[in-house]
C-alpha cells in the first residue's frame, strides 16, 4: 500500500525533516516517487523505518545504523554481521538499563525517605542514604 510523506510521519513517528535525512545519508534507501516528485513510501519502508526507530530510540549511534543499513543491502550473506551488530547493541542496552535501574533506586529512597513521618530523619538532611 503507498503511503504519502505525512502518513509515513504519522504511522513512524519521525518527523518530515529525519525522513527526508535518513534518505539523504542512506538510512532509508530508494523511497519512491510519484508523478509530481512527492515521496511514497511502501509497507517495506515503513517496515524498515520500524527498525530504524528502535535502533534510534535505544540509543544506537547514526553511524552503526548506517553499517547495519548497509549490511542489509548487502543481503542474506551478512546475517551473522548483523546479529553480531545487534548482539553488542543488546549488551550496551543491558549496561544502560542497569545503570537506570540503580538510578531508580536512588529515587525510589527518596520517595521513602519524603514519605517517613514528621521528625523520622534529622531536619533539613536532604541526602539520600543519610536518614
Amino acid at each position: 500500500m503507498p503511503y504519502t510523506p505525512r502518513e509515513a510521519v504519522e504511522k513512524t513517528g519521525f518527523s518530515l525533516d529525519t525522513l527526508r535525512y535518513y534518505e539523504r545519508i542512506g538510512l532509508l534507501d530508494s523511497v519512491e516517487r510519484n508523478a509530481g516528485g512527492q515521496r511514497v513510501f511502501t509497507d517495506d519502508d515503513l517496515a524498515w523505518l520500524g527498525i530504524l526507530r528502535c535502533l534510534r530510540d535505544t540509543g544506537m549511534p547514526i553511524a552503526r545504523m548506517l553499517r547495519y543499513a548497509e549490511l542489509a543491502r548487502d543481503g542474506d550473506a551478512t546475517f551473522a554481521e548483523r546479529a553480531e551488530l545487534l548482539e553488542e547493541h543488546d549488551r550496551e542496552l543491558e549496561l544502560k538499563i542497569a545503570a537506570l535501574r540503580d538510578e531508580q533506586e536512588r529515587i525510589r529512597e527518596k520517595i521513602r525517605w519524603y514519605r517517613e513521618p514528621p521528625g523520622a530523619h534529622i531536619r533539613g538532611r536532604d541526602v539520600v542514604g543519610s536518614a
